[in-house]
């Protein structure tokens, strides 16, 4: 059973979303203020975190710093509906998904488990194997990556995108195929949140020797992802 932890303020709303959840399969231990969630958080024994953004004591997007800096678990970010820059925020943070409140637990569940899908995904590639492109080095079983002979730092969602975009290398990979491939999820309208871990990725791996991103955007296609 996957443990998960939900961090929210509002009480009735967590436990209704924990009762949900157990009859989904979850063990959900719940927290409602930021404080209290990140010590939570922080114990490692989680295989997902749901987190709010607005909480007292310490809001989401303060205790999904520390919470990144540290551990590598999984958190989706729960945001106001429409509300972007918390969304944008949280994303460029390290967050791996975001569902917008009021959210119906069915849509939670499905966000849920794509997520775990990615994260507890077992590839074709041995631990041993590796695809490397330029000076760029992925190893899909053990999920690490090398950019320049040094570790790269990825979340889950931007190691799951930068292997789909070098697996494609000199290609250009829709974003619809990049949500469905790396997200686990089909593309929605006004989606930005590819755009966002895209944008972490190209800041972790510089600019190219002419000064241009390794990742291009090809306006109204997708984007790909250049060999040297």
């Amino acid at each position: 059973m996957n443990r998960l932890l939900l961090v929210d303020d509002d009480v009735e709303l967590a436990e209704m979303l924990r009762d949900y959840l157990a009859q989904e399969g979850f063990a959900v231990t719940l927290a409602h203020d930021g404080e209290a969630g990140a010590q939570e958080a922080l114990s490692g024994q989680y295989a997902l975190i749901v987190l709010d953004v607005m909480m007292p004591r310490a809001s989401g997007v303060e205790v999904l710093g520390r919470v990144r800096s540290q551990i590598s678990t999984p958190i989706i970010m729960l945001t106001a509906k429409g509300d972007d820059v918390d969304r944008i925020i949280g994303l460029e943070m390290g967050a791996d998904d975001y569902v917008p409140k009021p959210c119906t637990p069915r849509e939670l569940v499905a966000r849920i488990r794509a997520v775990l899908r990615r994260v507890n995904s077992t590839p074709t590639e041995s631990a041993d194997n590796l695809l490397q492109i330029g000076e760029l080095t992925l190893w899909p079983g053990k999920r690490t990556a090398q950019w320049r002979n040094a570790p790269l730092e990825l979340t889950s969602t931007e190691f799951n995108l930068l292997l789909q975009l070098a697996r494609n290398a000199g290609r250009v990979v829709s974003k619809r195929e990049l949500s469905e491939q790396a997200l686990g999820r089909s593309l929605t309208r006004f989606d930005r949140s590819i755009d966002v871990h895209l944008s972490s990725i190209r800041h972790k791996l510089g600019r190219r020797p002419d000064g241009q991103s390794w990742i291009e955007t090809i306006r109204g296609i997708g984007y790909q992802f250049i060999r040297e």
